[in-house]
């Protein structure tokens, strides 16, 4: 075997603070090989990205940095900035986790990446961006030399992230730093950046470290996993030995708490309770033992070093001292976690048309006005968000909206929440048409039966109002009494797993899971018929996330709720939703039960959608056939006369002429089982 590009050994990285010394890595040690991809995992504050910033002398003058750090045979640890300089962006690279902040806002693309390579390439600015216009269309960008001369706004979310990484290959690294470099990408996007970074690891041999939470992105990139927990590695292993032979606790947590989009049954999620510790004054004993369920007095006599485990050879290591004992997340025959048990709701059993209408939806419709001129504006066309959208939902069921950014999803959801007079169409709320409301109160009066949970839950409460004040406001508003108040506020935050006795504190007190059930429990204040969710877990890490997941189900099982669910992650919908509604610029193209759409999709932008999902098995990844779509969306303020999705599909590229002057002139209507499966193509 060759040696490695990267050697780490002992890597330590601590900050002063207020409160004492924050010692954020401590002893991070692994060995990465020319070619080979590197997984490192854990929850928010694990070290992950402290880690990376190390390795690229990125940190801030107040950090001390400790150990070794081998790249290429020169040790890096003590270098200054300016000679680091000549090392980063040249055998050494990184992909931010935002692509917007990555770029200068000012300059062109081609500016960027042509001094990204004269920076370290003796060569002309003419050879240099003949060389942009290159890496360019090795990352996919069409029309490559117009494009060069393009500013970072007038890039896609997506095409942004593959401008980082057409400058992160620049100068052919040995070694690139991916730290989460599709977190807030789609899936489609984020499949077609992945496939990206593996090409250009294939035509320049580098070497990846992958910093990401998403254990699917892992099982699809990765040949070593580190998974780090209070600043230091608990589990190293081979893919497949962290996926299928899963010896440290914490791991098995994380994998036990994400949702698969292949899995039909929906059994709870096993959360892994509690929060990770601070890094300051950290005890001699397991920093884990106070989550995990299997922890014994023996945990707290001192910290387990990261030793192999029985089986694993010299290859798979744990910091745990009953690692022995577990075999296939379970331990003695009883899993590590057990799941929770949550009732099943009795509006189930009920067929669906018997049960209560929550929310009618009739040919919504949205468009903005494009206007144009600094005084004098004037209207110069039309963004066409939502096209004559229409969906109910039941008593106690979850109607899922699914797609890329842009297509409409959150208008949608905003629209409803307006209560919006719909030309040519309607919004039926709990039996009440919006057109019937004329005064405020009757307003007041609908709104109680319908509350939204935002995505950001920091951004969604005051940071000057207690919880209690949060919870008790809409309370408040309705006319409810000061004593009757007082039980509601307890009532409600005992149903959502919070301690009533915690209510006099502020929001920033509170980790951002619990921030999340505190805006769950607001929505829930008025007695509502029916919750939207926006986004409701994408800011969470995956073990807090299958808490409130599990929250959202018992809450709908107990209390009968509906959900209106709006989300990027397939793999939460299909675990959530009763029904699913996927969305392409505007309109519905495929709508009907979750394990119809899910098992068997019809419209080929959902069996795109489908495929791009990582799955947290590696065997399944290594195997299964994507769809990969190419190009953007189209815009928005477009007059499409045939099918919105002509540019991008790829069963399009298969029809034969007169077929696809169909798909080019005729709008295709939801056909199929009505209420059970429809889709919006001509030839599905």
């Amino acid at each position: 075997m060759t040696d490695p590009i990267l050697s780490v050994k002992n890597l330590t990285v601590s900050f002063a603070s207020e409160a004492g010394r924050v010692d954020a890595v401590r002893g991070v040690s692994f060995d990465l090989h020319p070619g080979k991809t590197i997984g490192i995992v854990g929850e928010s504050g694990s070290g992950k990205s402290v880690t990376s910033l190390a390795i690229m002398g990125l940190l801030a003058d107040n950090a001390r940095v400790g150990g070794s750090v081998v790249f290429d045979g020169v040790e890096l640890i003590g270098k200054t900035d300016k000679q680091m300089s000549e090392i980063r962006g040249n055998g050494l690279s990184m992909i931010f986790q935002d692509p917007l902040t990555s770029l200068t806002p000012v300059f062109t693309i081609g500016d960027q990446l042509v001094e990204a390579i004269t920076a370290h390439r003796g060569v002309s600015k003419a050879q240099a961006w003949e060389r942009g216009i290159e890496l360019l269309k090795t990352v996919g960008i069409p029309n490559a030399e117009v494009r060069m001369k393009a500013f970072p706004h007038e890039f896609s979310g997506g095409m942004r992230q593959r401008v980082v990484i057409a400058i992160a290959l620049a100068n052919d690294p040995k070694l690139i730093i991916a730290d989460e470099p599709t977190t807030a990408l789609d899936v489609t996007i984020q499949a077609q950046v992945l496939d990206v970074i593996k090409k250009g690891q294939r035509e320049t041999g580098a070497a990846v470290i992958m910093i990401t939470h998403d254990m699917g992105v892992v099982a699809n990139v990765a040949d070593d996993v580190l998974v780090m927990y209070a600043g230091r590695p608990v589990e190293h292993a081979p893919v497949d030995n962290l996926f299928y032979d899963t010896r440290m606790p914490y791991s098995v947590g994380l994998l036990g708490a994400i949702p698969r989009v292949d899995k039909k049954d929906k059994e709870p999620l096993v959360p892994i309770k509690g929060n990770p510790p601070l890094l300051i004054n950290l005890p001699d004993a397991c920093p884990f033992a106070a989550r995990c369920p299997i922890a014994t007095e023996a945990c707290l006599a001192g910290e387990p070093p990261l030793e192999p485990v029985a089986e694993g050879g010299d290859q798979h290591f744990a910091a745990c001292i009953r690692a022995d004992e577990i075999r296939n997340g379970s331990i003695a025959g009883a899993p590590v976690f057990p799941a929770p048990v949550i009732p099943e709701s009795e509006l189930l059993q009920k067929p669906r048309e018997e049960r209560v209408e929550t929310l009618r939806v009739e040919n919504l419709t949205k468009t903005f006005p494009l206007l144009k001129g600094a005084l004098a504006k004037r209207k110069v066309g039309e963004v066409h968000a939502v096209k004559n959208v229409s969906f109910d939902i039941r008593e106690g069921e979850t109607l899922a909206i699914v797609g890329e950014s842009g297509s409409g999803k959150t208008t949608t959801l905003l629209e409803i929440m307006e209560l919006a007079k719909v030309e040519g169409g309607d919004i039926v709320i709990n039996g009440t048409s919006v057109k019937d409301i004329r005064n405020r109160r009757q307003e007041r009066a609908l709104r109680r039966d319908i509350q939204i949970v935002f995505q950001d839950p920091m951004g969604a409460l005051d940071p000057r109002m207690t919880v209690f004040d949060i919870l008790a406001e809409p309370l408040r508003t309705i006319g409810v009494d000061k004593t009757k108040t007082h039980e509601r506020v307890d009532e409600l935050m005992n149903l959502v797993g919070l301690n009533p006795a915690h209510a006099d504190r502020f929001p920033q007190a509170f980790s951002g899971g619990q921030r999340q059930r505190i805006g769950i429990a607001r929505a829930l204040a008025t007695e509502p018929k029916l919750i939207v969710l926006d986004e409701p877990v994408s800011a969470l890490d995956v073990s807090i996330q299958a808490g409130v997941i599990n929250l959202l189900d018992e809450l709908k099982a107990k209390l009968g709720i509906s959900y209106l669910f709006v989300a990027h992650d397939l793999s939460v919908v299909r675990h959530l939703a009763d029904r699913v509604a996927v969305m392409y610029l505007g309109q519905f193209v495929e709508l009907g039960d979750v394990d119809a759409v899910f098992d068997d999709p019809q419209h080929p932008y959902t069996q795109a959608l489908l495929s791009a999902i990582p799955v947290p098995d590696p065997h399944i990844e290594r195997t299964r056939e994507r769809i990969v779509l190419t190009g953007d969306l189209p815009s928005p303020t477009d007059r499409i006369a045939g099918c919105p999705f002509v540019s991008r599909c790829p069963l399009y590229q298969t029809l034969d002429p007169a077929s696809r002057a169909r798909c080019e002139g005729e709008a295709p209507q939801l056909t199929g089982r009505e209420g059970v499966h429809t889709n919006a193509c001509h030839f599905r």
